[in-house]
């Protein structure tokens, strides 16, 4: 696939990991997070990913009336950006080992459409489908998302006229978003967020990146993400391979060595280079086009 001459850029801005007390930058309440959002869309960010976090706490959320004040924020501010809603939270399983069908703190685990309450609310331009189950990490985290729970999740999604962004970990989850599409649960032009270096998923590794992107399906978009200090050299793994990219504080929470990034800097890391490999920088406007998404309002 050749490399694309327009790159959208997506910032996460403050993802559901335990990130909070690591780095002073990582947004926690709506006022944070919204601010975050207007700082990536200055810097250059086409879109950004939205999840929220309790106020008091840092933890992650998932109460509609945060997403809502978020949007509204930024909204308020007049900022051109495309906005992205997590759907993915509700999937969080732990067991105990020992009594498997026991689960233990830190679970939240509800159905498909049971994830969407914020989306139905909001309409977001985007949401994620997290397209399969999980072994999260080390431990007995698993992230839960059965192909009955996502059929579910997609037909209400495509109803709201929201576009999916689906969120592949590894190949048997792109497997079966292409069967979402063989079964008309998903509207052209498909969305595919690549996700790489996730314990247990996909591992940050170019051939494997490869092997996905031949996968898509015919006129699919898609970008790529690998964690922590991969995030820069996957910026341009994924541009080099002709999809998008995605930075921010939910995935790598440095600028460099020993130092902290805001969303802000990172956007403008992705954007030198992007601009260095011969790319342009694509507009919310030219995102909105690509995506196949309805014109800002």
């Amino acid at each position: 696939m050749p490399m694309i001459d327009s790159v959208i850029i997506t910032c996460a801005l403050t993802g559901a990991g335990d990130t909070v007390g690591r780095s002073p930058h990582v947004p926690v309440t709506p006022e944070q997070i919204a601010r975050s959002a207007v700082e990536a869309a200055e810097a250059g960010a086409a879109v950004v990913h939205i999840h929220v976090r309790d106020p008091e706490t840092g933890a992650p959320a998932r109460d509609p009336r945060l997403y809502r004040e978020v949007v509204e924020r930024v909204k308020e501010t007049g900022t051109d950006v495309v906005i992205n809603l997590t759907a993915g939270m509700g999937g969080d399983l732990v067991i105990d080992p020992e009594h498997p069908l026991t689960h233990l703190p830190g679970t939240d685990l509800v159905s498909g459409l049971d994830r969407l309450p914020h989306v139905e609310d909001l309409l977001p331009d985007i949401c994620t489908l997290d397209c399969g189950s999980l072994n999260f990490g080390d431990g007995s985290n698993l992230y839960v998302s059965t192909p009955d729970m996502l059929r579910t999740g997609a037909k209400r999604i495509q109803e709201l006229g929201v576009r999916p962004e689906l969120e592949i970990f590894d190949t048997g989850q792109l497997w079966f978003a292409k069967q979402l599409l063989a079964e008309g649960l998903l509207d052209d032009p498909t969305v595919f967020q690549l996700c790489m270096g996730i314990p247990w998923g996909a591992p940050a590794e170019p051939g494997v990146l490869q092997s996905m992107v031949n996968m898509l399906p015919e006129g699919a978009q898609w970008a790529s993400f690998a964690l922590g200090r991969m995030q820069m050299p996957w910026v341009a793994q994924s541009i080099l391979l002709g999809g998008n990219v995605r930075v921010g504080l939910e995935d790598n929470l440095y600028l460099s060595r020993g130092v902290k990034a805001t969303n802000g800097q990172l956007v403008e890391r992705a954007v030198q280079i992007t601009e260095l490999l011969g790319a342009n920088v694509a507009t919310p406007d030219e995102a909105r086009q690509r995506l196949g998404l309805k014109p800002r309002a």
